[in-house]
């Protein structure tokens, strides 16, 4: 969709991103951002005084689109006093309202579905071809040393919770030589942390077909990259985990051992009324087994909480998996009636009071085991890749425990003056919290956590 207003053409001049939801979408704006810069705009960090303002959309749960729609808002009034120049909209709440939105915000000039960067590209530039895929442009502000590589886009899973599908489509994997290359430039970029990211990894390759998978991209990756840069896996559904993938992530040279991989739930009838493919047994088994492979994997899951027919005892029972499980990290949300899912329209909906209350009762519950998987550590030596420094003498990173901006931080004290994000250090804890641990530094040569 593109308004009337963008017939002009426009070379040059500042652009501001504003990139909302998940790393998938960081990824969708880096390529929008070389987009812009192919058309020789400048990237600026905030956005007064840009001629461009894009803001690349999350319309995944009813609280971001309300983000989401606020802050195209509060561009909108700033645009009105001729504080920023012209406004584009693009991303999931595109993709899930459509036209709606341009009937509502009229002061939007131009509005773009996921990954629409031709559709952009001739807005700004009317008569331009459709380019080829674009590169990428890391964003003012953010960090150069950790980065997000998007494997695939899409879904074939249809939980009955979720919009990604009807937004994002069916699964459409990257090939791997593609993977390996952008994963090369981000390397020369300055990256010393690349994580893999997809909908569901262990989807990867099977709708190209000729054997392509998971295990055979880390196998190019490794082969391609250098020896101390971190890969990390985010977002694993426990249907498509085996010992063998377990194996190859806990033995990997620059893979680290540590798998996100969302449960949702232990019930074995919320999981059917959720449409998930997998049940508590095959999931404890994969904790065991990784945990049997390796003491110190590192294990973070997800889990929601009031879905429509939950009862006392299958919350109950949910908290008792968790014992069993001991995960390192849980990210727990209460269940959110989304319009268009089927589960916004199954009976017995769970009260937002008792959900609330399960989801603080279940994150208490979680940080004692957190926190017991964290003493663990205490006394050990680990590596820490620096993401900043705190005060002279303090560094603020993380270990191999670590997701950015999800899991935990290392604090390391007695760190030397000329450290920066992207250095690892080598550092040995001292003290460990629910989510945090504190440690000092340690001179010499650091190893692969």
């Amino acid at each position: 969709m593109t308004s009337d207003g963008a017939a002009s053409r426009v070379i040059g001049g500042t652009a501001y991103i504003l990139s909302m939801g998940c790393s998938k979408n960081t990824v969708d704006s880096e390529r929008f951002a070389a987009v812009l810069r192919g058309e020789g705009f400048v990237m600026a960090s905030r956005a007064e005084g840009a001629e461009v303002c894009l803001v690349n959309t999350c319309g995944f749960l009813r609280e971001a689109v309300e983000e989401n729609i606020a802050a195209i808002l509060d561009l909108a009034e700033m645009k009105s006093r001729g504080i920023v120049g012209r406004i584009a909209v693009v991303g999931c709440l595109v993709g899930r309202y459509g036209a709606d939105l341009g009937r509502d915000i009229p002061e939007v000039d131009f509005w773009g579905d996921c990954e629409d960067y031709a559709s952009l590209l001739r807005a700004l530039s009317p008569g331009a071809c459709d380019l080829p895929r674009p590169g990428r442009g890391a964003l003012p502000g953010g960090p150069s040393h950790v980065r997000y590589l998007k494997l695939a886009e899409g879904c074939d899973n249809r939980c009955s919770y979720c919009t990604i599908p009807s937004i994002r489509g069916g699964l459409r994997s990257a090939p791997i030589a593609s993977l390996v290359g952008e994963a090369e430039a981000l390397v020369t970029e300055g990256a010393s942390e690349i994580c893999l990211v997809a909908q569901d990894l262990t989807a990867y390759g099977r709708d190209l077909g000729g054997g392509v998978t998971l295990t055979g991209l880390i196998d190019a990756l490794e082969s391609s990259l250098p020896p101390d840069l971190w890969l990390r896996l985010l977002y694993l559904q426990p249907s498509g985990i085996d010992s063998g993938l377990l194996e190859r992530v806990a033995g990997g040279r620059q893979v680290l051992p540590y798998l996100d991989m969302p449960i949702q739930h232990s019930s074995p009838e919320v999981l059917a009324a959720m449409n998930r493919a997998s049940d508590s047994g095959k999931i404890l088994e994969i904790f065991r087994t990784a945990r049997q492979i390796r003491q110190d994997f590192a294990l973070r899951t997800t889990v929601m909480v009031g879905f429509p027919g939950e009862t006392r005892r299958d919350f109950d029972g949910l908290l008792r998996f968790l014992d069993e499980a001991r995960a390192d990290r849980v990210g727990a949300f209460a269940f959110s009636p989304e319009e268009g899912t089927p589960a916004a329209s199954m009976p017995r909906q769970v009260p937002r009071r008792t959900k609330m209350a399960r989801l603080e009762r279940l994150m208490a519950h979680q940080d004692g085991i957190s926190l017991s998987r964290g003493e663990l550590f205490v006394g050990s030596e680990l590596d820490v890749l620096v993401d900043r420094e705190t005060e002279p003498g303090t560094a603020e990173g993380r270990s191999f425990r670590d997701a950015p901006e999800v899991d935990g931080v290392v604090e390391v004290r007695g760190v030397p003056p000329d450290l920066g994000p992207g250095d690892r250090i080598r550092a040995l804890v001292t003290d460990a919290y629910e989510h945090d641990m504190i440690a000092s530094h340690l001179t010499g040569g650091a190893s692969h956590g």
